[in-house]
């Protein structure tokens, strides 16, 4: 039998980023049988506390040096860095400790930004976060992500407003940057034609865009924005028929539940490696809406406050007529 590692697992954000380790974290619990620890951010704690391939959670509140004192008392064996930032590596340096990491492809995502040129290979950050723990024989179990709901944050279809009681579309309207944010005129005009009930859902930050929606004369809309806690809003998303969705954490956590999804992209592209990864539906279980051709797009790897060409074609120009045929579609079969 092969030894038993006490293994640190480092990711400080987001909450996609998160829910796309869950893979490795399961790996090296089932095919390593090893001690998982997980170092994140407080914020980001909901997100993993009921995950049961981790024996233990250490969390980032204010002092990154507290934090390291009471890690060097673990004495880790390995720590698994699938962040790979200045912090990880203060983090890695104090602990003394074997580490490893993955390729975080920034001179190819560059490359692509900023003249084009298209170097980045075919390959899912899922599987470039397993070049990490490698040299410890853990495989893609090609399972998907986990994601687990602690029973008391779990939304009963029963509570909803009657008419989302046989079922509705979850639609993520928010996100952290507003390049990557379906705006509020394409919302609307897509919930006006949508013949299935439709939640919203999203942050206290985007409230106000869904009341906007609401307000517009849609019917047979609910704007959760900011009504419920992330595993409230993946309760959600989890009953739900179809999930239409920014690039955001919730996008993964539709995928990590096998949701038929919807994947709106803007100024960022798939091609990052940060599509939803459903590895166990069909190929048809995902629709990725995107306008391609655009020659300024991607402009960013991540995201702006707004468009620096000022006229937004990355999302204003997506095909509402696709998406609706998909959801019919979807919904049909």
């Amino acid at each position: 039998m092969e030894e038993t590692l006490k293994i640190l697992i480092i990711r400080f954000s987001s909450i996609g980023d998160i829910v796309l380790t869950t893979p490795v974290v399961r790996g090296l619990k089932i095919q390593g049988r090893h001690e998982v620890h997980y170092l994140t951010k407080k914020q980001f704690l909901p997100v993993l506390a009921s995950n049961p391939y981790i024996d233990k959670l250490h969390i980032l509140d204010k002092n990154l040096m507290d934090v390291i004192t009471d890690l060097k008392k673990e004495n880790f064996d390995l720590v698994v860095d699938l962040h790979k930032n200045f912090r990880t590596l203060r983090v890695k340096k104090a602990l003394k400790r074997p580490s490893a990491s993955f390729n975080k492809l920034n001179r190819q995502k560059w490359l692509m930004v900023n003249l084009k040129i298209n170097t980045l290979p075919d390959v899912h950050i899922v599987d470039r976060y397993f070049e990490a723990v490698r040299s410890l024989g853990v495989i893609n179990d090609l399972k998907g992500l986990d994601y687990f709901i602690d029973e008391k944050d779990k939304i009963e279809q029963e509570t909803l407003p009657a008419e989302f009681h046989n079922g509705y579309i979850a639609f993520v309207i928010g996100g952290k940057h507003k390049t990557k944010i379906f705006p509020g005129e394409k919302i609307i005009s897509l919930c006006k034609k949508i013949k299935t009930p439709v939640i919203l859902l999203g942050g206290p930050d985007d409230k106000e865009l869904g009341d906007e929606v609401v307000n517009s004369g849609v019917t047979g809309v609910l704007n959760a924005c900011g009504k419920y806690n992330i595993n409230q809003s993946a309760s959600i998303v989890e009953n739900a028929k179809v999930v239409i969705t920014n690039d955001t954490g919730l996008m993964h956590i539709a995928a990590a539940f096998e949701k038929p999804i919807v994947s709106i992209w803007g100024n960022t592209i798939p091609e990052f490696g940060m599509y939803p990864y459903l590895t166990a539906v069909e190929a048809d279980h995902c629709m990725i809406a995107e306008v391609k051709g655009l020659k300024c797009r991607p402009c960013s790897k991540i995201g702006y406050s707004r468009c620096p060409r000022k006229h937004f074609r990355c999302m204003l120009d997506i095909d509402e007529e696709a998406i609706l045929e998909f959801l019919e579609k979807t919904i049909r079969k």
